[in-house]
């Protein structure tokens, strides 16, 4: 069973994220908070594996609650909640450690995938949202003292370099295996080592570390496989 925690500020929208999750045969609700403080509270006593996290909320945010709940022992997989015109916070949940994202618009049917993809230990990355918002954030927000810093890859191979750059345009590995014509296993590998090189925790701070090196560019754009050796 998935235990899911689900923490939103508007008592409907939890009740109804609840229910929908409870009647499932392979989730369990184990708690709902009202803002993060009180979901820190409730993380600590029930385990969740998932938590449904929304941003703006009162006492503590999303993103605070987040950080927070990463500094555990055994961090639960944060997934966040979102819009896409109120929340410009997504590139720092990500970099906090949240394990994707999801529009609170969205199908009760993407819900569910949602949940489970990230209690399995991946990350919520559709192509389609993951790189445009991740991109508009990034383009809105340059940090010119830190710069792009491809040093930070140097520790990859080639492969490991090109395996990341599709990681972080959204691709699966199943994806990735057929368009490089390798295995998902070896694939599978690859994606391990550069998690391991780069001390990344799952393919969400992969994609951010990707943007941040400029591996891949806001809007689409591709920078080619450049980096100093």
């Amino acid at each position: 069973m998935i235990r899911v925690l689900v923490v939103d500020d508007q008592a409907m929208v939890r009740e109804g994220f609840a229910a929908l999750l409870d009647a499932q045969p392979d989730m369990t609700v184990v708690g709902t908070a009202g803002d993060g403080r009180a979901a820190l509270t409730e993380a600590a006593s029930s385990s969740p594996d998932v938590v449904l996290m929304d941003i703006r909320m009162p006492e503590m945010d999303g993103l605070a609650a987040t950080r927070a709940l990463m500094g555990s022992t055994e961090p639960p997989k944060v997934l966040v909640l979102t819009t896409f015109d109120l929340d410009d916070y997504i590139f720092d949940a990500l970099a906090a450690g949240a394990s994707g994202f999801l529009l609170k618009h969205a199908p009760a049917t993407e819900l569910l995938h949602a949940v489970r993809v990230v209690a399995a230990g991946e990350a919520l990355l559709a192509p389609e949202v993951t790189r445009r918002l991740i991109g508009h954030f990034v383009a809105a927000r340059p940090d010119p003292a830190a710069g792009p810093r491809p040093d930070r890859l140097a520790s990859l191979t080639d492969r490991e370099t090109e395996v990341l750059g599709l990681v972080a345009r959204g691709l699966s590995n199943t994806e990735i295996a057929a368009g490089l014509v390798l295995a998902e296993q070896t694939v599978k590998t690859h994606v391990s080592r550069i998690f391991a090189k780069l001390g990344l925790r799952d393919r969400a701070q992969a994609v951010v570390v990707a943007y941040e090196c400029g591996l891949v560019r806001p809007q689409g754009e591709n920078p080619g496989r450049t980096r100093p050796r």
